[in-house]
């Protein structure tokens, strides 16, 4: 009877335990297990240094090729001539760089050429040269006998169609700061059948068109000049004259003497040599040139006819028929045509360094000085008053 007793009490207890663990088992919720979402690696954007100044350059032994091309990425605000004037290259040299690129609107972190390589013309190097093709002036000042040459570059702007920049040798004869700027007789005439006379003198400041400061050449009715539409630098919006960014004409200006040699030369397409490779640079034809329009399509025969006799003591083949094909496409930047050499557009672009998109060290600009907004403010400022041929 006892061990009855026993064995009962002993079910009963096992009886309410289960209840009591069941119970708790359907009030206690459940704790999950814990689970750590994937992350995917991404490595730190990488720092992009500032560029160097791309206005002067020593010269080595033999070679013809200063410079190289560099990448940005535009922000929102960017637009073509705000980054072609940080970077001291001109409208239609950044605007050839990028083709595809909408120069008023390129977007948020497009990735913009920066054209800073140049093939030098092929012309004495001493005193001013200035290629009108490739819209650019390249100063050569005397150095100390034994030391390297230097060219110093800058981009300008030159006559419009109709007023055609002319080709030659001159000099400079004078130079003047804060000039007052006395529109001739045919430009007066211009503005006024277009319903926007001059005055017959303008002076000082910052509604001249000559800027602050000017070189007066050997042939009288041109001149070397800065302007106050910066923007204009690199293209053809002048009557004939050269005209330079701001800053830039202020650095030449205390550094080009009176009576030195200024050679005006038309060469759409260089070529030239850097480090045992040769390279072709090619800005196409003016649209008024007459010389060009007589002449066909280039060939690759045509072009060895041309250049071949100032690479042959090199000993090194070129690939001509590249040099052909740059001329008529025009990309405005150097290629290496050495033959065996991937002279592809694309391969040189994507070898170029990326830099960060502010003023490079050293740079002739301090970043001020305004900007256009868009493409109407641009139209309208080409067809103000443009400094033509001065007499006095």
């Amino acid at each position: 009877m006892n061990c009855l007793i026993v064995r009962y009490c002993s079910r009963l207890i096992t009886l309410i335990a289960a209840v009591i663990v069941a119970a708790c088992s359907s009030v206690q919720p459940s704790i999950p297990v814990a689970t750590v979402p994937e992350v995917p690696f991404a490595p730190a954007p990488p720092v992009l240094v500032r560029t160097q100044a791309s206005d002067r350059f020593v010269l080595s032994a033999g070679d013809s090729v200063v410079g190289r091309v560099v990448v940005v990425a535009a922000s929102a605000e960017d637009t073509l001539p705000d980054i072609a004037r940080r970077f001291n290259v001109g409208y239609e040299e950044i605007v050839r760089a990028n083709p595809s690129v909408d120069p008023w609107l390129p977007g948020r972190g497009r990735e913009i050429v920066v054209p800073t390589a140049f093939v030098l013309p092929n012309a004495p190097r001493e005193g001013v040269v200035v290629n009108i093709a490739a819209m650019r002036l390249y100063y050569y000042p005397i150095v100390p006998k034994g030391a390297p040459k230097v060219v110093i570059t800058h981009p300008i702007g030159i006559g419009k169609v109709g007023w055609k920049t002319p080709e030659g040798v001159t000099r400079i004869v004078a130079r003047q700061k804060d000039p007052v700027w006395i529109p001739p007789d045919s430009v007066r005439r211009e503005h006024a059948e277009n319903g926007d006379p001059l005055p017959a003198t303008v002076a000082a400041g910052p509604d001249n068109p000559l800027g602050a400061h000017l070189f007066r050449l050997g042939w009288p009715t041109y001149l070397i000049h800065g302007t106050n539409k910066p923007y204009g630098v690199g293209m053809r919006s002048s009557h004939g004259c050269l005209r330079l960014y701001p800053e830039d004409i202020k650095v030449l200006f205390d550094l080009i003497p009176i009576g030195t040699k200024v050679q005006v030369v038309n060469q759409p397409t260089v070529l030239g040599w850097r480090g045992g490779v040769a390279y072709v640079q090619s800005f196409g034809h003016l649209e008024d040139d007459q010389k060009a329009a007589s002449r066909p399509v280039p060939s690759a025969a045509a072009m060895q006819d041309t250049f071949k006799a100032r690479f042959d003591a090199r000993g090194v083949a070129l690939s001509w028929s590249q040099i052909a094909h740059e001329s008529v496409a025009a990309s405005g930047l150097p290629l290496p045509v050495s033959a065996g050499r991937d002279a592809s557009l694309w391969a040189s672009i994507a070898a170029a360094p990326r830099v960060a998109n502010a003023l490079p060290n050293g740079a002739t600009w301090d970043g001020r000085g305004g900007s256009l907004d868009d493409e109407r403010q641009y139209a309208e400022m080409l067809h103000e008053q443009e400094p033509g041929t001065n007499s006095h």
